[in-house]
């Protein structure tokens, strides 16, 4: 097969491929508003006539949300590999509607100081990124009659909604959705024009707490002084989640299961182009606040936090209400990375608290905590540095394994459900405004998206 003749069929048809972006990009799939639940039914119709008109055979499949789209295309006996290709049709909403330059679902093309873009709603998260990989599949099918390898398709309408349908889905489907390889391209370049393969992502604890100390509200003439406030009280206990010379968190085995970065990937992230002051300055910080012995990047892909996200209680209307609250509230999220166990890093967090209650201070828990590991690649399989090479030769530059500070759950349920390694590879710029008005993906990143994948299943292939 001829990636070079894939490669020119790409450039030459890329206005069609613009076109039918476009296309898919005016359908209003809002996956968390219910008004727009038939507008999701014609997004994954959309996907599934487009998958069937190049020769794969995609079904619409209910679910008690929106539908999932899965396709099947390449022999069951052949030797080339079996990839599964992940994305999500289904868009954020779109307010504040007044700050969008224009209507979020009418796509066009911009010219900015950048270069052109291709601003509308699900541009870059995900539309335009999945399509990368269909446009790659329909150059492949245009040029050889036939795609390198078996592929499976599997599009997801609630990504932007929790996806409550999908892990009931891949347990009732595992052995259709079962392959070699996950690929999920809903990710981002490290830097502009730096291609980039996520190998670690955060995994995520949530809990909340109460601090109650008076059965009610009092009068704080009549009890300040003797009387213990919640409100000083939990702000005193969270003032000792961290220890204010080293940034680190103090609570004890707080760090069990974190790894350090190996030499070779540290290298790969100092000389990425990641620039600190850029990423600091643009929301108004100037030096980075976390663990002071590691670098920004590695405070942000590779190392654990504690966050309040939220501490309230007592009057908060107008004027002054002269009170020692009855009760104070705290929401706290930690991001996982390595091994760490969000179970046994929960039971730390709460001895924590406990143990550093005054007398007639009382915790209570939030019951509904969640928490999930961190999802590690595994980068020593020869695909990963195959796909890497591929990356290389299209952008010219070497491509990077990079870290995540977020959290992608698909990932860990690709491993957890269907015993899947992931690769997660995509082309978003940081400034393309996901989830924000005025959304956008740069052509560039569609074009060379394309490409990528092309040359990313050529190495796959030949790895296979």
């Amino acid at each position: 097969m001829s990636l070079d003749a894939v490669l020119a069929r790409i450039d030459t048809d890329l206005p069609g491929s613009i076109d039918r972006l476009m296309d898919l990009l005016r359908i209003q799939s809002v996956s968390t508003d219910p008004a727009y639940k038939a507008e999701c039914d014609k997004a994954a119709d959309w996907l599934v006539a487009d998958l069937n008109s190049i020769g794969i055979a995609a079904q619409k499949r209910p679910t008690p949300g929106h539908p999932m789209v899965v396709g099947h295309v390449g022999d069951e006996g052949s030797d080339a590999p079996h990839l599964l290709f992940y994305g999500h049709y289904d868009v954020q909403p779109v307010d504040p509607l007044n700050l969008w330059n224009t209507p979020p679902f009418e796509p066009q093309i911009e010219e900015t100081p950048t270069g052109k873009v291709i601003r509308g709603r699900g541009a870059s998260d995900d539309k335009g990124q999945l399509m990368t990989f269909v446009e790659a599949c329909r150059a492949w099918k245009a040029v050889n009659g036939a795609l390198p390898c078996r592929i499976t398709f599997f599009f997801e309408g609630e990504e932007e909604s929790g996806s409550p349908s999908l892990v009931p889905f891949m347990e009732a489907n595992a052995d259709e959705l079962k392959a070699d390889l996950a690929l999920i391209c809903d990710t981002s370049m490290v830097s502009r024009g730096v291609p980039s393969i996520a190998s670690q992502l955060r995994g995520m604890l949530k809990d909340e707490f109460t601090i109650t100390g008076p059965r009610i509200d009092l009068h704080s003439g009549h009890y300040g002084g003797p009387g213990l406030n919640p409100l000083r009280e939990i702000s005193r206990i969270v003032a000792s989640f961290h220890d204010e010379e080293t940034g680190r968190v103090a609570v004890d085995g707080f760090y069990e299961g974190v790894h350090e970065v190996p030499a070779e990937q540290l290298r790969q992230w100092q000389t990425c182009g990641f620039d600190e002051a850029e990423y600091l300055n643009s929301v108004g910080y100037t030096v980075p606040h976390g663990e002071k012995a590691y670098s920004t990047l590695e405070q942000q892909w590779a190392r654990p936090t504690l966050e309040v996200n939220g501490m309230w209680g007592g009057y908060n209307g107008a004027g002054s209400k002269t009170v020692i609250p009855s009760q104070a509230h705290c929401k706290i999220t930690c991001r996982l990375v390595g091994d760490q166990d969000p179970d046994a890093l929960r039971k730390h967090i709460r001895k924590h608290v406990e143990g550093r209650l005054s007398p007639d201070a009382k915790v209570t828990w939030d019951n509904d905590s969640e928490g999930s590991r961190a999802p590690v690649m595994n980068i020593a399989r020869p695909e990963f540095e195959a796909a890497r090479g591929a990356l290389s030769d299209e952008w010219d530059r070497e491509a990077v394994f990079t870290g995540m500070g977020g959290s992608i759950p698909i990932a860990g349920f690709f491993k957890s459900v269907l015993g899947l390694d992931a690769m997660l590879i995509g082309f978003a710029n940081d400034d393309d405004a996901i989830h924000s008005p005025n959304e956008k993906y740069d052509v560039k990143s569609f074009h060379k998206g394309i490409r990528s994948w092309a040359r990313v299943l050529d190495a796959l292939t030949q790895a296979g």
